[in-house]
């Protein structure tokens, strides 16, 4: 990727790149994005003692699908409703500010919300912030989680661990450091168990009960089962064996009535995990306490899925060695039509992917196809009743939408 400084066109391999960015830092100068002509404007920020560039806020559109600071348009992201609402971007030092529907805080006395992230008959959602499956779609969305190349390393928990928590940095939640409230398991090694669990234990430590209220924290892990413990129910996730999270029997039964779809699509993939999101407590036992939870199902290489259809598409393109952004909804229902992936082997124009589910009514075709009309994307369309139509061409493509 190249950046113009000035006069000057800089490689981002430059040996003097962080060097440059101080100074373009300090004298409040903006550097210029190349991945499209006549460039782009962005800004640095400083986060501990490294200067990052960042996109200026509601330019991601204007980026190159293939750059960093690429962000979908609206039509194909959940991002769009959030954004400078819920996601509040500070361009003097570099923060994100970032507004939650649920507590990071519980008063004794008070009933625990029911999980987020999944449909509901009731309206209880404000779509001005964000709700636990849209936090992690979003930490996702920052750590390039949703795209996929075949210059992509295998990813792995350890690479997927680090990616969140980069994510994470310079985020803050609750007038608090998000990235504080985190906690995402570490690989697990049986030979460093000790280490392991005095890290976590240092991390877990400001839990602790107060008289009229107690913190809450984030977790972030890959769910090993769902299952019966000798008290209640617990959850157990993995790179944490001897640390469970317990659940009582009225959260335990929601987590299956609103979530059934998630556990049916990782029950039937042995290759797919199950990724949670929650907040939880710790009492003065040291046991956690899940109070929220969420759950989204990723594949083999940690791309997001909602069905089958998504899962047939995805292994499809993988498989054709096809690069591709995946759509991801955030505080959006399932109900309401969203671009699957973003075909990016069509560039220069990329193709907005779309899939009709079995059974769905005439009106939800009709939003797609209005979707398609108003974006500048190119469109595909698969209605799942259906066998799978060919894989987008460029030149196809164009001339379908000419007509």
């Amino acid at each position: 990727m190249k950046y113009q400084f000035g006069n000057d066109i800089i490689d981002a391999n430059f040996s003097g790149f962080q060097q440059l960015l101080k100074e373009f830092y300090e004298r409040k100068r903006r550097p210029l994005c190349l991945c499209t002509d006549p460039g782009i404007e962005l800004y640095i920020a400083k986060v501990n003692d490294s200067y990052i560039l960042k996109r200026m806020p509601k330019t991601g559109g204007l980026h190159s699908p293939v750059c960093m600071s690429f962000e979908p348009p609206e039509e194909l992201s959940g991002l769009g409703e959030v954004q400078g609402q819920a996601i509040q971007e500070n361009l003097e030092d570099g923060t994100t500010n970032l507004k939650l529907d649920f507590s990071l805080t519980k008063i004794p006395g008070k009933a625990p919300p029911a999980p987020s992230g999944a449909d509901s008959d009731s309206v209880r959602t404000d779509g001005k912030k964000l709700t636990l499956r849209g936090l992690l779609h979003y930490l996702f969305e920052e750590a390039r989680l949703n795209y996929w190349n075949t210059e992509i390393p295998r990813r792995n928990w350890f690479n997927v661990r680090k990616a969140l928590l980069n994510a994470s940095d310079s985020k803050i939640a609750k007038r608090a450091s998000l990235t504080d409230n985190l906690y995402i398991p570490e690989l697990f090694d049986d030979k460093k168990t000790r280490e392991i669990t005095a890290r976590r234990n240092e991390k877990l430590a400001h839990m602790n009960t107060g008289k009229n209220s107690q913190s809450l924290m984030i977790l972030i892990g890959i769910v090993k089962e769902i299952s019966e413990a000798r008290y209640d129910y617990k959850m157990v996730v993995k790179h944490c064996p001897d640390f469970h999270f317990m659940m009582n029997k009225d959260l335990h039964k929601r987590i299956y009535k609103r979530f059934q779809e998630d556990l049916e699509l990782w029950g039937i993939n042995e290759t797919s995990q199950l990724i949670t999101i929650s907040t939880f407590t710790r009492g003065t036992s040291g046991v956690a306490n899940l109070e929220e939870v969420s759950l989204m199902v990723v594949n083999e290489q940690w791309i997001p899925y909602e069905n089958i259809y998504e899962f047939q598409l995805i292994s499809e393109m993988i498989a054709e060695k096809r690069p591709f952004i995946k759509g991801l909804r955030y505080n959006l229902d399932r109900k309401k039509p969203l671009s699957s992936l973003v075909d990016l082997n069509t560039l220069p124009e990329p193709t907005a992917m779309y899939i009709i589910p079995p059974a769905q009514s005439h009106t939800y075709r009709e939003s797609v196809d209005n979707l398609i009309q108003q974006s500048d994307y190119l469109g595909w369309i698969w209605e799942a009743e259906m066998a799978m139509p060919e894989l987008p061409t460029h030149k196809t493509q164009i001339e379908e939408k000419d007509e």
